[in-house]
């Protein structure tokens, strides 16, 4: 309940009860709040001062505005280290957050020119391709693209699908460990599909990373390319 005529202006009062609400985990990180209409029939004002209580709140970083979708609970950033043996449900796990991955497509096929060159495939040579979106406390986190060679991991669809582990899938061909070579880092615009599957806007960016891994003697053995969320996610390379 507004406590009016005491001092403390309406727009105030409304940013302090809604970031209580979002404390208490009334709304949870990634959560659509009300509509404007909604919420200033809540408070019983009108939306320029409900609009200056969102805007404040927006600077606090607890909830982010889209235009023409509504204001969102901002969600926690996950730190996601890239160093020589970079893993998600490592990474996931050791912020005690839950790791889970949905494979999306898994095939045989001709590698396009950039992912040929990193996997030193020669002309003709297939590969096998793994997109999968992987997720932390069922929050999408990222969109994976990986290529590994297919005359050296044959078997790699069944075992991925079976384990949902790329590492225990690498195991199963030999390949006991492996570490991350190159790294690049880009911002671009999502695709219209990855947009629905990360539940982000179609104009906000996305962190694409793209990454070669390389075996023990230094024989590449994945190309991948990721498109992170980039409001969920921090970057940081480990020296």
């Amino acid at each position: 309940m507004l406590r009016r005529g005491q001092g403390v202006a309406l727009w105030r009062q409304i940013e302090q009860e809604i970031a209580a609400d979002i404390a208490a985990g009334r709304f949870a990180g990634g959560e659509k709040l009300p509509t404007e209409p909604a919420l200033a029939e809540r408070f019983q004002v009108n939306r320029h001062t409900l609009r200056r209580a969102m805007a404040a709140l927006a600077e606090q970083g607890l909830v982010r505005i889209e235009q023409g979708r509504g204001s969102f609970v901002q969600e926690h950033v996950i730190d996601y280290k890239i160093g020589r043996r970079t893993r998600f449900s490592e990474i996931i796990s050791a912020q005690h957050r839950q790791p889970a991955g949905r494979l999306l497509r898994a095939y045989e096929t001709e590698p396009d020119e950039t992912a040929a060159a990193e996997l030193g495939l020669r002309k003709g040579e297939l590969c096998i391709y793994l997109e999968s979106l992987s997720e932390a406390d069922g929050q999408p986190m990222s969109i994976g693209s990986s290529f590994f060679p297919a005359r050296r991991f044959p078997e790699l669809i069944p075992v991925y699908a079976e384990t949902g582990s790329i590492t225990k899938a690498m195991e199963h061909h030999g390949v006991g460990d492996y570490r991350r070579k190159v790294t690049r880092v880009t911002a671009v615009l999502p695709e219209a599909e990855e947009a629905v599957l990360l539940r982000q806007a179609s104009n906000r960016p996305v962190l694409l990373i793209e990454s070669l891994n390389v075996d023990g003697k230094d024989v590449p053995v994945q190309f991948a390319r990721s498109r992170f969320a980039a409001d969920r996610t921090q970057l940081v390379f480990e020296t």
